[in-house]
């Protein structure tokens, strides 16, 4: 739902013509509520859409072709799914030697690879939820982490393949998995372990290298994160808030002095910066250069100044649900190519929106794809 179209997405967005095959009554996230309602427009911007039962000889025999004509096929479906269809990289190379097949699963080939994974599945039983949770209370991140940098890897993984193709002329399949995406993410905590013998503690409770570096409630019950990673920042930070009788006390006199300090000095903080409004913190600490952070909802971000000014959101057409045939903003991939940011070619398809031209681009006659249309082989 999230892993194959984000490897899709980022390929789409740089430029390569990505198709999405999708069933004959459409991919899942079209409908999905809640936290899934937007799935599908987030994630699949700048491809076609053909629809595909595969189900039918017909539907099999379209994909054949499709795959047949591809640079790279990339699909995330359980183990042994596309083998059923003859679809599978060991199929499918045979024909198109120069294929690079990217498979999206929950976990690389081993004891687990039967399993039904998840995001949560993975943060839960990959030390994720447990970093990020309160002791006794794992806690998923609070985005599709996994999903997103899984589709990520295997775009990276593809572009490497695409590129060792040119000198070998052979393809090769590619592999990513969610459960060792995220073992790569907690592996600066499995180190901590290794090196200090010391377990990492979940966030909430984790032992700070620096001793300003938290989240405190000021003036009007705004939140803001404040920081300051340096002996001479901590200095700036008490120069501009007048807080002289911190710089003279020499519990305080270095980071590693405050970091022993910190549950002394954080309850003296929290009751002083009470004082100031968050604005007001903001204004002082980006004067002079150091870390803070306002806390922001993701529905604020659609009127942050600095993604207004930059073109960090772009219009996009919704395709589905009660605002079909609407404009939206969606967020872009975060990086620049030529000192530009990579936009929106092709709005979220429509379900099958691309049928048509692609069965023609395929060499289907006029015949043929009638028949499959009437025939919902194709859609």
């Amino acid at each position: 739902m999230v892993m194959g179209p984000t490897c899709g997405m980022v390929l789409a967005d740089l430029g390569a013509e990505v198709i999405k095959v999708e069933p004959i009554e459409g991919d899942r996230t079209r409908s999905l509520l809640g936290a899934g309602a937007g799935f599908f427009p987030m994630f699949n911007r700048n491809k076609k859409s053909i629809a595909i039962d595969l189900k039918q000889p017909e539907g099999v025999e379209v994909a054949l072709r499709l795959c047949g004509s591809a640079d790279v096929v990339a699909q995330n479906f359980r183990p042994g799914t596309m083998a059923k269809y003859g679809l599978d990289y060991a199929t499918l190379s045979q024909v198109n030697p120069r294929l690079v097949y990217i498979d999206h699963a929950g976990f690389l080939p081993g004891p687990y690879e039967h399993r039904t994974a998840l995001d949560e599945v993975v943060q839960m039983m990959g030390g994720l939820a447990y970093m990020t949770g309160r002791p006794g209370d794992p806690l998923r991140a609070g985005s599709s982490v996994n999903d997103i940098m899984g589709g990520m890897f295997g775009a990276i993984g593809a572009l490497a393949a695409l590129m060792q193709r040119n000198e070998t002329g052979r393809g090769q399949e590619v592999q990513s998995a969610l459960f060792e995406n995220n073992v790569f993410l907690v592996g600066q905590h499995m180190l901590q372990y290794a090196i200090t013998g010391q377990a990492a503690a979940p966030m909430p409770e984790r032992i700070s290298a620096w001793a300003l570096y938290d989240v405190f409630s000021v003036r009007d019950g705004e939140q803001i994160f404040l920081a300051a990673v340096s002996d001479a920042q901590w200095r700036t930070f008490c120069e501009a808030l007048g807080f002289a009788d911190l710089l003279a006390d020499p519990e305080l006199a270095d980071n590693n002095a405050r970091v022993r300090q910190r549950p002394r000095m954080l309850a003296d903080l929290r009751q002083r910066l009470k004082a100031f409004s968050a604005a007001e913190l903001s204004a002082l600490f980006e004067a002079r250069g150091l870390p803070f952070a306002p806390i922001v909802r993701p529905e604020d971000l659609f009127h942050d100044p600095h993604l207004l000014a930059t073109g960090g959101l772009a219009d996009i057409r919704l395709p589905d649900g009660e605002r079909a045939g609407e404009m939206a903003q969606t967020t872009l991939f975060p990086i620049t190519m030529d000192g530009a940011r990579l936009g929106v070619r092709l709005h979220p398809p429509t379900l099958g929106e691309h049928t048509r031209e692609l069965l023609e681009s395929l060499g289907y006659d006029v015949a043929q794809r009638q028949a499959m249309l009437a025939a919902n082989a194709v859609g």
